[in-house]
């Protein structure tokens, strides 16, 4: 197995440039005789004359000229390689801010892809409730957030839609009960959606858990002592999707929104959030579909094992 040399390489494409030994090692910072003895160990490992020295300027054999766009693009390859690794320019981090229940299954594998493109730069992530994110965005605390909202916001980017759902024990009887008891977190978006629909819909209903803490609210509803709200696909494996038939009302549609795209000062921020549209975007594709905190096929789709 025989290895080229990327240095022989970047003197020989040097040479063609520039139409002669001295100029290319004047511009390698090389002397003259370093540049041919490079020159000659190529020749002799290919076993091609690469170029012709026939005329006053030194030209291209046809093998010079066929290894010329191979030796350009191994020499690019290389270059983004350096770049991408040991550059200072991607040094840096993001803050990005995502709310619970989106979280999977598109984020981890936003992030691994990520930190294979840019391993120098660290991501930061916050997860939280969509009043808060966009509260603390407002305030500089954020480069990119991700919100589930009824619409986006100014500023906002619609990048996907997934439709509510009323979530409850496996296998549970609550929903069948009058008033109905509901459970939600303090500062579920969703909270004042479920309560007005149920009140549109004439249905009494009480509050049978109200906690600032997701996993309260989770443990009540899986112990089917409430039902709550989610966004389809997100619940747990120890909850299920309520087959009411019509019992209870139907709840409107979420907007996945990304905020700070359109701001992004550094390069890596909005490859980033060019990531998370890739990502969510994903879900729509025919072969891809949720399930609890995984994704079948999703992988694939970002390029991720």
């Amino acid at each position: 197995m025989r290895n080229l040399d990327i240095t022989t390489l970047r003197s020989f494409v040097a040479v063609a440039d520039t139409g002669g030994v001295t100029r290319a090692a004047s511009f390698l910072h090389l002397t003259q005789s370093a540049v041919s003895m490079q020159l000659k160990r190529l020749e002799e490992m290919l076993g091609v004359e690469l170029l012709d020295r026939s005329g006053r300027n030194i030209g291209l054999t046809a093998a010079g000229e066929q290894l010329l766009g191979f030796a350009r693009k191994m020499l690019s390859l290389n270059d983004e390689i350096i770049t991408r690794l040991t550059d200072q320019a991607f040094e840096g981090e993001v803050t990005l801010g995502v709310p619970h229940d989106v979280v999977h299954p598109v984020i981890p594998m936003v992030m691994q892809r990520f930190n294979v493109q840019f391993p120098r730069v660290k991501v930061n992530l916050c997860t939280s409730n969509t009043r808060d994110l966009k509260m603390d965005f407002d305030q500089g605390r954020f480069d990119l957030i991700v919100t589930t909202e009824t619409a986006a916001g100014a500023g906002g980017e619609a990048i996907h839609q997934m439709p509510l759902q009323w979530i409850g024990a496996l296998g549970g009887q609550t929903w069948r009960q009058r008033p109905l008891r509901i459970g939600f977190c303090r500062n579920c978006i969703f909270r004042g959606l479920a309560t007005a629909a149920l009140d549109d819909a004439g249905i009494p209903w009480e509050m049978a858990v109200d906690s600032e803490s997701d996993r309260t609210v989770e443990a009540t509803v899986s112990a089917d002592l409430a039902v709550g709200v989610l966004l389809e696909g997100t619940q747990p494996a120890h909850q299920q999707v309520i087959d009411h038939g019509g019992s209870l009302p139907r709840l409107p549609v979420q907007h996945i929104n990304l905020y700070g795209a359109e701001r992004a000062r550094a390069q890596y921020v909005d490859h980033l959030a060019g990531l998370i549209r890739q990502g969510f975007a994903g879900l729509s594709q025919p072969g891809l579909r949720a399930v609890g905190t995984e994704m079948v096929s999703a992988g694939a789709q970002l390029g991720v094992a």
